[in-house]
């Protein structure tokens, strides 16, 4: 398997994260609608979601590498 053929598979992963925390945030404002707080641990959950989400797109940055145009500024 090459860098960018795990690149494509970090990019889906990254947009199920990317899902998986906005569920969490629908969770925190459907329970705002109902007048209740947002549960602490949905709201951490998706924090953390989020920064996972994060991690794999530079990740995914990184296995691709510079953009065309980056990388003749780089020279």
């Amino acid at each position: 398997m090459g860098a960018d053929e795990l690149a494509d598979r970090l990019a889906t992963i990254a947009e199920e994260l990317g899902d998986l925390a906005f569920d969490r945030l629908r969770e925190a404002s459907s329970a705002a609608g109902r007048g209740e707080g947002p549960d602490p641990e949905t709201v951490a959950e998706e924090r953390r979601l989020t920064r996972a989400r994060r991690a794999v797109e530079k990740a995914v940055a990184l296995l691709r590498g510079p953009a065309p145009s980056e990388a003749g500024d780089e020279a």
